[in-house]
């Protein structure tokens, strides 16, 4: 399958998609600019390196956002947290590579996976620890939409 083929697939049929009953950890992903968002639930079976036994995302964001989220929850399935750490921190690699809208969106879903990560972690010190949420740092507006700053 090719590489727009796969992306297709996740855009027609998200993978994961939908809320969980009692997640072991939840973790959210926002885009300050624009509202959008993103959670991802983990069932989770306690490891000295825990492992993700089901993950699910909800999102209300673009298209780009549910095919994002499609493909690192499909990634993030079955592996352990170690190995789901790298998955983060490549995600967020790839954004340089990406126009400032699906950069954003990738963004946001990394963070929501790292988020649940982190969620699960604090939990397993405090039961009542409150789902962490982070903050995108890229700007979605595309280029030809900024405006050039004014000369002083």
């Amino acid at each position: 399958m090719t590489a727009d083929a796969i992306l297709v697939e996740h855009m027609m049929n998200p993978k994961n998609y939908g809320n969980m009953e009692n997640p072991d950890a939840t973790g959210m992903g926002k885009n300050p600019q624009n509202g959008e968002k993103v959670a991802i639930y983990l069932k989770v079976e306690h490891q000295d390196d825990p492992l993700i036994t089901d993950i699910s995302f909800q999102a209300i964001g673009c298209t780009t956002t549910i095919v994002a989220g499609s493909i690192v929850t499909s990634e993030a399935r079955y592996i352990h947290f170690t190995r789901a750490e790298e998955l983060v921190s490549s995600t967020l690699g790839l954004i340089e590579t990406q126009s400032p809208e699906d950069a954003a969106c990738t963004e946001m879903v990394a963070l929501a996976l790292k988020a649940a990560l982190d969620t699960y972690t604090e939990k397993q010190k405090d039961p009542d620890f409150p789902m962490i949420s982070y903050h995108i740092t890229t700007d979605c507006t595309p280029q030809e939409e900024q405006k050039p700053e004014e000369e002083a």
